[in-house]
This record gives C-alpha cells, structure tokens and sequence, in this order.
C-alpha cells in the first residue's frame, strides 16, 4: 500500500469512528437527559442521592469509554458532575440530530439520483448559471446534490467529534491539583532522563575514543618507534610514510569523533548546514526538505539536529535503507522534523538511540514518535515548542 492510499485509508476510519462516535453519543444524550430530569429532584432526598452518585458515575464512565474508543480523546481525572452531563446531553441531541439529519437527506438524495439514472425517464432538466445554460437529467442533479451534501455531512460529523472532544477536555480533564501533579513528575522524570541520556553519551564517546582514536595513537607511536630504531634509511622512510598516513587517519578519526559530539557547522552556519553535513556523509541519498522561515532557538535546533542525524544514522546502519527524507516544517506554536525510509523497518522505540532522543525530546516539553512496522517503512517525528521550556 503507497502512502498515499495509507493515508486516505486512514481518513476513511477516522470520519466512519467519528460518525460512530457522533451517532451513539446521540443515544446516550436522550439517557442522560431522562437521567438528569430525574436526578436533579431525587438529589434532594438523601436516601436517593447515592443511586443517583451510581447512575452518574456509570453514564460519565460510559462518555469516558465512548470518547476513547470512537473520538480518540483519553480523558483525564475531572469527575464532570452534572454540568458536564447537561452540557453533553444538549451537545449529543443538537449536533446528533443534526448530523442524523443530514446523513438522511444525503441517502435520499444518492439514492434518488441512481434511481432516476438506472430506471427513470431521463427527461433533460435546464440548469441556470450566471452566463451559462447546462441541460442535464435529474438523475445527475440528485447524485450532484448528494455528493456534496455528503461532503458537508462529513464535515458536520468531524465538527462535533471536535466539540466532545473539547467538552471532555474542559469537564472530565484534570483539575488544578492533578495538572501539578502531573507536571513535577515529568519533570522529574525527565531529569532522570537527562541524566541517563548524559551518562549514556560520556560512556559512547569514551568508546568511540578508546576503540577509535586511541588505537590510531598507539599504531602511529608503534610506527614511529620502529623508525627511530632502525638504521636502513630505505626501511626508516617506508616508516615514517606509513607514520604519515596514519597521523592523517588519526586526524579523521578525531574530526569525526568532534562532529559526532556537536558539529561546528550548527553553530556557525546553522541547521540547514548541518543537515547537508549529515546527508553528504550518510552514503545513501538523503533529501532534505527545510521548511523553517527561521532559526530555533539553540536548544530546539540542538534538539533538531540530533533526531535527524541519529535516525539516518540507524537507517543506513540498521535498517539498510537505500533513500532517506527528512522534512523540516513549523506551525505558529511547533517545529517538527520528520524523517522517513524505505528500510526493512522494525525499529525498537526503547532501544538505547532512540529512548534517548526521546529524552532530549521530552525535556524540552516535546514529543518523539516511532512508527517502524516489521518490513518498513520507518518514519521518525519529533516535535517541540519553538520556544525552549523556562525550567
């Protein structure tokens, strides 16, 4: 399946649950309405205040299933009370009958029109535009008709999903307290992070320092050594040639630890710059689409930087991918780095490289996602806010 047919695909699903969703919040509207309409008096009398507490855990336990399944919003700790089952009763019976509404005219109108097409008289019915005359059949005007119809059908449907959404968000989402909460364990969360991703990258370069540069030293002492002790003129220049070439792959060995660590071109020249650095030495055609009017602040652009060149990194090395896109886009409030391959997929989001770029990710109030199936493709997102957390 190309991606494009993944995407439709996904559309599709997305507007059938939220038509579900819709419909059977229309359902539930009309129980908690004739639960309210009882409740509210009953509430008054003590010895039925706690059936009512039952009934009214029970039906916002039934919204809080109903929004997670069909409308893909997990809510938070709020009870919601009866204020928020009010308010969904009147959004449930206003929105779904409408949408129910629409949907209807929209199956009349379809249905008509291929009617009229399959069994009807064909008789050319004039259409009136401002300059123009069209004469078609009736048929065609009630598919016309139901066509678009259903396009606004779909947009009501997609609308009020949005409104329960937000509805939930305001009523069944976490309070003050529970917001704090949530907050210090984050953060404290993420600073244990930091500190494992810190600890994790001391400990890889000391790696790339002992089985790399250090190994080069000691061959080019070795090569100078036996040059110095060795009196055939002839064999003391091929020694010292050979000291030559590897003093020069020492050097290389040392750049490439330096850029590893934190590339010069990111500071000086910025990420655009940086990002044609990684693609020109990936070895595999990578495509970089930058899409920022601007540069992030440093930590963002830091942040940027080393999602990218990790995750090319891995599809070379791991996932034997032959072309890569990176795609750098922002909206008012977010940047984002996308990077996609055609590799044989399988990535593990908790392994050692990319749980620690969702660390960084996370300590600046963003998020990284992995979506790597068995057999590819792969694609790697991270978004964070434009502007770098305050603590």
């Amino acid at each position: 399946m190309s991606v494009d047919q993944a995407s439709v695909s996904e559309h599709g699903r997305r507007i059938a649950r939220a038509l579900t969703g819709v419909l059977l919040g229309m359902a539930l509207a009309a129980a908690e309405l004739a639960f309210l309409c009882v409740a509210w008096p009953a509430s008054l009398l003590p010895a039925a205040r706690p059936a009512v507490a039952r009934g009214l855990a029970r039906l916002t336990a039934a919204e809080r299933a109903r929004l997670s399944r069909w409308l893909g919003h997990e809510t938070g700790g709020g009870a919601g009370g009866h204020a928020f089952l009010a308010a969904r009763a009147a959004l449930g019976l206003l929105g779904g009958y409408v949408c129910a509404a629409a949907l209807f005219l929209t199956g009349l109108l379809l249905l008509g029109g291929l009617w009229d097409l399959t069994w009807g008289d064909q008789e050319p019915v004039p259409v009136d535009l401002p300059g123009v005359k069209i004469v078609t059949s009736s048929g065609v005007l009630g598919l016309t008709g139901g066509l678009v119809l259903l396009a606004v059908t779909v947009l009501l449907f997609l609308a009020v999903g949005s409104l329960e959404r937000r509805l939930a968000a305001r009523f069944l989402g976490p309070d003050r307290q529970e917001r704090l909460r949530r907050r210090v364990a984050e953060l404290t969360a993420t600073r244990s992070g930091i500190v494992k991703a810190v600890d994790d990258e001391r400990r890889r370069i000391e790696r790339d320092l002992h089985d790399g540069v250090q190994q080069r030293g000691v061959a080019l002492a070795m090569l100078l050594g036996r040059a110095r002790h060795t009196r055939d003129q002839d064999r003391t220049a091929e020694l010292v040639a050979q000291a030559y070439t590897e003093s020069r792959r020492l050097l290389d060995e040392l750049r490439s630890v330096a850029w590893r660590i934190y590339p010069t071109a990111l500071d000086e020249l910025g990420l655009r710059a940086a990002l044609a650095g990684v693609a020109e030495r990936a070895g595999v055609p990578v495509t970089v689409h930058f899409g920022l009017a601007e540069r992030p602040v440093s930590e963002v652009e830091t942040a940027l930087y080393f999602v990218a060149r990790e995750a090319i990194t891995n599809a070379v090395k791991h996932a034997g991918a032959r072309d890569i896109l990176v795609v750098l886009s922002e909206d008012e409030r977010t940047v984002s780095v996308a990077i996609s391959d055609g590799g044989k997929g399988g990535a593990d989001p908790a392994g050692g490289g990319l749980s620690g770029l969702a660390r960084r990710v996370l300590a600046l109030d963003g998020e990284l996602t992995v979506d790597s199936p068995p057999g590819g493709p792969t694609k790697i997102v991270a978004r964070l806010p434009k502007a770098a957390p305050c603590g």
